[in-house]
């Protein structure tokens, strides 16, 4: 796609969700309070497809169910390279700032709640990360998104200034 999204099909996919986090929300009306569930829910693969959803509903099972199914139209592919990422990327979304590192092996996912389930779907095994800012999970999850939709593999860096894929690294 010319925009840079990564859009990938769910057909045949077996993809793993994991609950980011669930929240109470409340509607005063005239006859008192309406309790619903909010929840943001990350699915993937762990092989470098992720995706990231939003459920609402009166019942908590239901508003996983409904974060699930969101997520799983909302599909990115991510360059996985030796199980880290290709190189280090800061994005931001509303409040949060998030910066990623790639890590040697054996380091682990140094990151913190909302951002390590995204780390796990994604297959993601050694990475060094720091949110900055705003601790909202919805927000967070945004920002390590859009952290992951602007990383580049050099394979992809070579072909989009078509020179060998050598002279990537030699400048």
């Amino acid at each position: 796609m010319s925009n840079g999204i990564r859009k990938v099909k769910t057909s045949d996919l077996e993809l793993k969700d994991r609950l980011v986090s669930i929240q109470r929300v409340t509607k005063v009306t005239k006859g008192g309070r309406t309790f619903s569930f909010s929840a943001i829910v990350v699915v993937g693969n762990e092989e470098g497809i992720v995706g990231y959803g939003l459920g609402k509903a009166n019942e908590v099972t239901t508003a996983i169910a409904k974060g699930v199914e969101d997520a799983k139209k909302n599909l990115i592919k991510v360059p996985v390279l030796h199980g880290t990422i290709p190189h280090e990327q800061m994005a931001k979304y509303g409040g949060a700032k998030v910066f990623l590192k790639p890590a040697s092996e054996g380091t682990g996912v140094k990151a913190g709640g909302a951002m390590r389930a995204v780390f796990e779907s994604v297959g993601i095994k050694n990475v060094l990360a720091k949110s900055k800012g705003s601790s909202n999970p919805h927000n967070l999850v945004k920002a390590t998104f859009t952290a992951l939709l602007e990383l580049r593999d050099a394979y992809t860096v070579s072909r989009q200034r078509s020179i060998a894929l050598g002279k990537v690294f030699n400048g």
